[in-house]
């Protein structure tokens, strides 16, 4: 059975600055895309703003698939939620321990590490104990649940997390919790059901996470749910590329992380098998950060032990390398030298090209001072630039530089492109992956004025710019299938392999995965299922992933084991090595949205103006602007010249070239030096 929509199915991407929102008809054959101004207060009123933008009303609306940025902003802001901790005596102190190295080993003048996210009067402990094979040393008993809970109700908080030491083997008496701190506590996550692995204060880290942002994230979808019509579906972008039910989402609301990036990455992917690309880099490009992702063999990556505001976090999410510089990235001279980024002027007061107040220059004020953004159109529909203030805000810099005001904005995009190169290597190069045989994605507001520089210094020779590309993480949304994935323990030596305890540890972790999407009427028979092993030898620390693993036959799993680490890290040893996790994922079909070819221009457009550009050469020159819809198809044009559509602006610099595509996408080639 294939879930079919009956009126327009919506993706919107609620970002810092904008939400981005494109809808599809029901038969796939119009789309239509928009920005209006996010509202972080009142993220639900972007939300029907946006349906308006595209001409819609909620009860027009069969579906819509929405990211968001809650979590990720409150995680970073380090905006949490009091939440008490249970863990087994001895052992709540974990969470401040943490692990021993520093998080910047030459600033002695820093922090070693985050501040603890529970602080000592609300840990608490339970005389329990599982020794580590799961079974029960000493056991839990009604009267020390009692106590815990009196202990808990007196300190007023509503949120409470539960990690047990090795509750991932056997989860009885985290079971036991929670079903009577549910009767009294309205926000409760259990590590079991959150992060069923090894590595305690990963695993402790993640569930006390997952709590504190369960009031927010079922507020937000109350409020959905009071605001939606009443037979439209709303479904939520999780951190693993995929779509959740919003009774999962309350549960798990960690799971939101990552949210408008694997969207993102999903929209890559998509675009890279119907075009026919095996291996893609995305470079997204927004206000304050420039995301960057790795697609191999078409697949995007996925990690499971990341570090979001310096907190750990142990969920798969797509492996998203986020950098301090976007559009918002504030300039200024560090000791003489020209520093960009971190440091963003955000969404308020924005660049000063804004005109909200801001003073400080920025990459967008560059951006318009070098002739790359037209100075009198209006972004998201909303925000009028102003190029008078970014000359003034650049100028300050640039007299402080002893340069012009153009030598000044052409030293913050060079610092800025090197700076974004340096993580497109990271996600290559520093794998034992050729850069040069990746095609750039470029999209976000800002990605397709900065991706050809980029690519030029990373010997990146081909750059797409897909159809929809200021809003593309939003078409993310739209074309994402149902999908869950879990990562579990199984610590299974290849010299003891059991075939049997392993093959009921995936027919468990498939059915408890399958049961969200039979429950939200997908046929078992259609639920596509992948697994992803993590394997290392013994006596490493780290796992290895290993995709489409030979679970059925120990001596080729092995082999892609070796294999697999010997492209990583250069050598194999051959020797025992050790099945520690297995990453599931369950799916829903995929989906059939039957998008058709847009029709181009009959004959060579004429611009519709002209600019003076200063380019990454230093070239000043007349650059002819194209309206983008009137680009004939397969026709290529060389540069320099600009193509603007409503919501995104292209630069392409001298010697060039540019060709669209029957789908919208723009293909660009890069010269590069010899």
């Amino acid at each position: 059975m294939r879930i079919t929509v009956s009126d327009w199915r919506l993706g919107i991407d609620i970002g810092g600055t904008f939400t981005d929102v494109i809808a599809v008809s029901p038969d796939g054959t119009n789309r239509r895309s928009a920005k209006v101004p996010s509202k972080p207060a009142e993220p639900v009123r972007a939300i029907v703003e946006a349906i308006a933008a595209v001409d819609l009303d909620w009860s027009q609306v069969g579906e819509i698939v929405h990211g968001t940025t809650i979590v990720t902003n409150d995680i970073v802001e380090h905006n949490f939620r009091p939440c008490a901790l249970i863990a087994t005596a001895g052992f709540a102190d974990s969470i401040e321990i943490g692990r021993t190295s520093r998080r910047v080993l030459y600033r002695l003048d820093l922090p070693p590490k985050v501040a603890p996210l529970v602080p000592a009067d609300l840990r608490f402990e339970v005389a329990e104990r599982l020794r580590a094979d799961g079974s029960v040393m000493t056991g839990l008993t009604d009267a020390e649940i009692d106590d815990v809970i009196t202990r808990i109700k007196a300190t007023g908080v509503d949120t409470v997390a539960v990690c047990l030491l090795h509750a991932f083997q056997n989860p009885v008496h985290e079971i036991q919790l929670g079903e009577k701190l549910s009767e009294h506590f309205a926000n409760v996550s259990l590590s079991h059901e959150i992060s069923p692995e090894i590595r305690e204060f990963e695993r402790m880290s993640t569930t006390v996470l997952n709590a504190m942002m369960m009031g927010k994230i079922r507020a937000h979808l109350n409020r959905i749910d009071e605001t939606r019509a009443a037979d439209s579906l709303v479904h939520l972008m999780h951190s693993a590329s995929g779509m959740a039910t919003p009774d999962l989402i309350a549960e798990r609301p960690l799971m939101l992380a990552m949210s408008g990036p694997a969207a993102g990455a999903l929209a890559t992917t998509e675009l890279a098998r119907g075009l026919g690309i095996d291996n893609a880099l995305t470079f997204d490009m927004g206000g304050t950060t420039t995301d960057v992702c790795l697609i191999v063999n078409g697949r995007a990556e996925i990690a499971a032990n990341r570090e979001l505001g310096g907190q750990r976090i142990r969920l798969p999410m797509v492996a998203v390398d986020s950098i301090g510089a976007g559009g918002g990235s504030i300039a200024q001279l560090v000791s003489g030298a020209l520093e960009v980024g971190p440091r963003s002027a955000g969404a308020t007061p924005g660049p000063a090209c804004y005109g909200k107040g801001g003073t400080l220059p920025t990459v967008s004020d560059a951006d318009i001072a070098l002739g790359y953004l037209n100075p009198t159109r209006t972004l998201g529909g909303s925000v009028p630039l102003q190029p008078q203030l970014a000359e003034a805000a650049i100028g300050v810099l640039a007299n402080d530089m002893g340069f012009g005001v153009r030598q000044a904005a052409l030293g913050i995009t060079r610092v800025v492109h090197a700076t974004m190169a340096r993580a497109l290597r990271r996600a290559t190069v520093e794998r034992g992956l050729d850069i040069r045989n990746f095609t750039l994605v470029a999209f976000g507001g800002a990605g397709p004025m900065h991706a050809v520089e980029v690519a030029r210094i990373c010997g990146i020779g081909d750059i797409v710019i897909p159809m929809f590309s200021s809003g593309f993480s939003a078409l993310g949304c739209v074309d994402a299938a149902m999908s869950y994935a879990r990562q579990f323990t199984v610590n299974m030596k290849s010299r003891t392999w059991d075939h049997d305890r392993l093959d009921a540890l995936l027919s468990e972790e498939v059915t408890a995965l399958s049961r969200a999407l039979t429950q939200a009427g997908h046929d078992a028979a259609t639920l596509r299922i992948s697994h992803t092993a993590g394997i290392r030898y013994s006596g490493q620390s780290y796992e290895t992933p290993i995709h489409d693993p030979a679970f059925d036959d120990p001596e080729k799993l092995g082999a892609q084991f070796d294999a697999a680490h010997r492209a990583i890290y250069g050598y194999a040893t051959g020797e025992t090595w050790e099945l520690m996790t297995v990453r599931t994922e369950v799916s829903g079909p995929e989906r059939e949205l039957n998008a058709t070819d847009l029709p181009g221009g009959t004959a060579t457009p004429d611009p519709v103006g002209w600019r003076d550009v200063t380019f990454e050469a230093a070239e000043n020159v007349p650059t002819p602007v194209y309206d983008r819809a009137a680009l004939v198809v397969g026709e290529v044009l060389t540069g320099p010249l600009i193509v603007e559509d409503s919501w995104s602006t292209v630069v392409v610099p001298p010697r060039d070239t540019i060709r669209r595509d029957p789908a919208g996408n723009l293909h660009i080639g890069v010269e590069l030096d010899q």
